[in-house]
């Protein structure tokens, strides 16, 4: 038996050798815009905004390249429904805090893709997932983090619900007060009438009201999901306070929903203590993505400090780290047309990726947000770029 440890040790001392030995300063890619991809979301009637902009394969392995069969689900929060006419937002426009859309196949082909939300019995617009659990408060709604499909647990659907509430009617008037994880049956089709929701303890708080949680990544490290270097597990992670600073938990597939399996990251080792999570990195955005490369490192992909200008990526050497510095790898200057313009939540999509390539999205809007699209009412979408990997 303490052969066997001994033996543990050393193949786990090796192979953390072997992570700090990649090359975690240089990629060598070049990067141009995808300018069909973001044509997909300039849109004229329904669904003409939003962001957020998570994607799921629902058929085929989130870490391959898509097919002309593969089915993608499209994660938006905060939504615009209404009509453009002659470049001109008409009356009656509604935002809601969350839609859904499908693309069929693998190509941005507008008749291809199916944006989705509830109605009430007015007809009006209303959000695809409302927060109903025993912590919601009246006037919650969600924003949406990240999801794959848990093969292991009937391929079932999970995304991250961030139960959010408005404090002010300022621009940045609003405040997390809560991590759901939303559950979906297989099958399910938008905009999904039978989901569950269940709070998690994956919100954290200090004493200085400085906040945390987790969902705003996932990378599924599965032989089902296609990854390369499968460990069997799926790695969640979070981001937490004024720097921030990422965090890195990891579950087996099969013990997604119970929590206390759950493990953070804390610098040495995967702790059961959700509050040794340990800072691997900083500066990121509250959405994000970690994506396996051809050559075993790890794209850590954001907008720099959450929102800015710079889409920043870091190298790592595994899903939990170490990772590099900051490789600045797009200048979103352009689509600050206005001084009130913002960029964030920067994020890869591997599945609508080619082969060597990493498609990435970020998102576009203004802090002077119903002014600002009266006069522009294309500003508030996704754009895209398309990083070549040399």
């Amino acid at each position: 038996m303490k052969r066997l440890i001994a033996i543990v040790i050393v193949l786990s001392f090796c192979s953390q050798l072997f992570a700090q030995k990649k090359d975690l300063n240089y990629l060598k890619y070049s990067v141009e815009e995808a300018p069909e991809w973001s044509a997909l979301f300039r849109r004229n009637s329904g669904w003409f905004g939003g962001d957020g902009i998570y994607t799921i394969p629902l058929n085929s392995p989130e870490n391959k390249s898509a097919g002309q069969g593969t089915q993608t689900l499209f994660l938006f929060s905060d939504s615009m429904i209404g009509t453009i006419k002659s470049d001109s937002l008409r009356d009656g426009f509604r935002m809601i805090h969350n839609s859904v859309a499908i693309l069929n196949g693998n190509s941005p082909l507008s008749e291809n893709m199916k944006f989705n939300w509830k109605r009430n019995s007015k007809g009006d617009a209303e959000s695809v997932f409302e927060p109903s659990t025993p912590k919601t408060q009246k006037g919650d709604y969600y924003w949406l983090g990240d999801g794959f499909i848990n093969r292991t647990l009937n391929n079932t659907l999970y995304i991250f619900g961030y139960r959010i509430h408005n404090v002010s009617e300022e621009a940045f008037g609003f405040r997390e007060i809560g991590n759901t994880l939303i559950k979906i049956p297989a099958g399910s089709n938008p905009p999904f009438s039978d989901y569950q929701q269940m709070d998690t303890p994956f919100f954290l708080q200090d004493g200085d009201n400085d906040i945390g949680s987790f969902g705003a990544g996932i990378f599924d490290n599965t032989k089902g999901s296609g990854a390369p270097s499968p460990d069997g597990y799926v790695y969640i992670y979070g981001v937490r306070g004024r720097s921030k600073n990422l965090l890195v938990a990891r579950v087996k597939p099969g013990d997604f929903e119970r929590f206390g399996q759950w493990r953070f990251w804390d610098g040495k080792a995967w702790n059961a203590n959700i509050h040794k999570a340990a800072a691997v990195t900083d500066g990121v955005s509250n959405e994000l993505s970690v994506s396996p490369l051809p050559d075993g490192r790890f794209a850590l992909v954001f907008q720099l400090g959450g929102i800015g200008t710079t889409v920043g990526l870091r190298l790592g050497a595994s899903p939990a780290g170490p990772f590099g510095p900051v490789i600045k790898i797009w200048d979103s200057s352009k689509d600050a047309e206005e001084k009130t313009y913002i960029m964030y939540n920067a994020k890869a999509h591997p599945s609508l990726s080619a082969p060597g390539e990493l498609l990435i999205s970020y998102n576009v809007n203004s802090v002077d947000f119903i002014k600002d699209l009266k006069r522009n009412p294309y500003l508030y979408r996704p754009r895209f770029i398309r990083v070549k990997l040399l």
